[in-house]
């Protein structure tokens, strides 16, 4: 993604600095001086309102959207496409779409191997539905703003996308380490399935409402059939009975830790990968350095 510099910058807002300006700019305007400046502002939103009533996740997920936005235009001195408004219902829904068949295709397969067994909890329809909702909305935009807008991107510009993908992937299943019940094999599991997938998913498509839909409508999903989401057991839909080895079920983790989506994300994310370098999405370090 081009990546505007800061004389470009400087020049286009009719601003004029001397040496000591511009090379201010130029270390303000780094990437690990925009990418640390995003994930502490989007950070600091998320964690006022993540946990918020109501629709207060939601409000959560606009403001950290703001903040992104600032930050890329104001400290990085970038475009933001990837946020676009334009085109972003369509790639949320094309996203939600992969994760909603990426989890009930994952959880129909443990069922059938007698991995889950479930019942109808009998908690209100439409208010368990809209608290989830609200509550995976915000917690998916600020993880997607930070991992894949802020860190992938900033990442990209030092090492090249497979570079970026990867250490951003360990990464994000490294920041579940602090979930109840987590372990080795599960942050090892969100890596691979989660942390690779939506990474190679962000370099496909560009866009962060494509990745934020597939975050989303994978953990909403995982929370209304009542499966723990990486650790935390939701209120949903449904009660679940686990049975049979942990390799299967997940155990108390949740699907997560299971093989069976380790190995479908491993599946989704090889295509999304051949057609990003198709497509011209997969940089190497030599055309994504600043």
């Amino acid at each position: 993604m081009h990546a505007t510099s800061a004389a470009d910058h400087d020049a286009g807002s009719g601003s004029s600095s001397g040496p000591g300006g511009g090379r201010t700019t130029r270390i303000t305007g780094s990437p690990p001086v925009w990418m640390l400046t995003g994930i502490v502002g989007v950070g600091a939103v998320s964690g006022l309102t993540a946990t918020g009533p109501g629709p207060v996740p939601v409000l959560g997920a606009v403001a950290a959207v703001a903040v992104y936005r600032v930050v890329m235009r104001r400290v990085a001195h970038r475009p933001v496409p990837e946020i676009a408004r334009h085109g972003a219902g369509r790639e949320a829904l094309l996203g939600g779409g992969i994760g909603l068949g990426f989890i009930l295709a994952s959880t129909l397969l443990i069922t059938l191997f007698g991995g889950y067994t479930f019942s109808w909890a009998g908690h209100g329809f439409l208010s368990v539905v809209g608290s989830a909702v609200a509550v995976q909305t915000g917690a998916a935009v600020a993880e997607e703003l930070m991992f894949r807008g802020l860190a992938l991107q900033a990442l990209e510009q030092l090492w090249g996308s497979r570079a970026a993908i990867a250490v951003t992937g360990l990464f994000f299943g490294a920041a579940h380490l602090l979930n109840p019940g987590a372990s080795p094999w599960s942050a090892l599991a969100i890596a691979l399935e989660a942390g690779v997938l939506l990474g190679a998913a962000f370099v496909w498509r560009r866009s962060i409402w494509f990745v934020a839909g597939l975050h989303l409508v994978w953990n909403t999903t995982e929370h209304l059939l009542g499966i723990p989401v990486s650790g935390y057991t939701p209120e949903g839909l449904f009660t679940v009975d686990v049975d049979g080895p942990a390799v299967l079920s997940g155990g108390a983790f949740g699907l997560e830790t299971s093989i069976v989506p380790v190995v479908i994300g491993v599946l989704l994310t090889v295509p999304m990968l051949v057609l990003a370098r198709r497509g011209g999405g997969l940089l190497p370090r030599r055309r994504a350095r600043r």
